[in-house]
């Protein structure tokens, strides 16, 4: 029987954001679990609770998904095996990044809701990719495909972030964090503040710009998920 690996995505992403890396993970069985509807984290979970139906979960989270599945982790550390989170962080959002986000849902107000221009999609890869049109029509068409709704109720949870990092320090579990380091999109000061603590975690860091890794470096992100399941 393949080990299995639950994977949950990130703002206005799909099961599309692993299209690129299920040819090299065929030796396990991938679950795609999609971020339920709505904007409290604690009945994320919850929902979350009923769609894991064994005893301990090896749980994989990208961006906003990694910080549900380390919230998952904390409140129920008997039920996960292991965690694994992609370009995200188990802290807190920062004051200017949410107003920046409530300028957003005026924007939309205002204009209504016009998915991702393909100029602004195309700033949010590494240079190396920015040719790749495939690349940047599947991120625009998850974004406009998953729509207003989700795009406001996945925003707004990002509001009720608290830190967790402390506590996730505190558990016994086969933790490990892959990010590049020089991601806008990721909380950088978290990352700082975790390298202070004394920790068993397992931090590794490509340079890069790419916050879509699953996308852009599907290969090279397999093989560290491949060393964190055999460990």
């Amino acid at each position: 029987m393949k080990e299995k690996i639950y994977l949950i995505p990130g703002l206005m992403t799909d099961e599309r954001l692993w299209s690129r890396i299920t040819p090299f993970l065929t030796d396990y069985e991938l679950v795609h679990v999609p971020i339920p509807h709505t904007e409290d984290f604690d009945e994320t979970i919850d929902i979350l609770l009923d769609v894991f139906k064994e005893e301990k979960v090896n749980l994989l989270g990208f961006s906003l998904g990694g910080y549900i599945a380390s919230y998952f982790a904390v409140t129920y550390p008997n039920r996960v095996n292991k965690l694994f989170m992609v370009a995200a962080t188990p802290g807190a959002s920062e004051e200017a990044e949410i107003e920046r986000r409530r300028e957003k849902f005026a924007v939309i107000e205002k204009e209504g809701f016009k998915g991702l221009p393909y100029e602004k999609a195309v700033t949010l890869v590494e240079e190396q990719n920015k040719e790749d049109n495939e690349l940047i029509k599947t991120i625009q068409d998850m974004f406009m495909d998953l729509g207003k709704e989700t795009f406001i109720s996945q925003l707004t949870s990002t509001f009720n972030r608290v830190d967790l990092l402390e506590d996730l320090v505190g558990l016994k579990l086969n933790i490990w964090f892959y990010y590049s380091t020089k991601d806008r999109l990721l909380n950088h000061k978290s990352i700082a503040k975790l390298q202070t603590l004394k920790h068993e975690m397992t931090l590794i860091s490509r340079e890069g710009t790419s916050h879509n890794i699953p996308l852009e470096v599907p290969k090279e992100l397999s093989i560290k998920i491949k060393e964190w399941i055999s460990k």
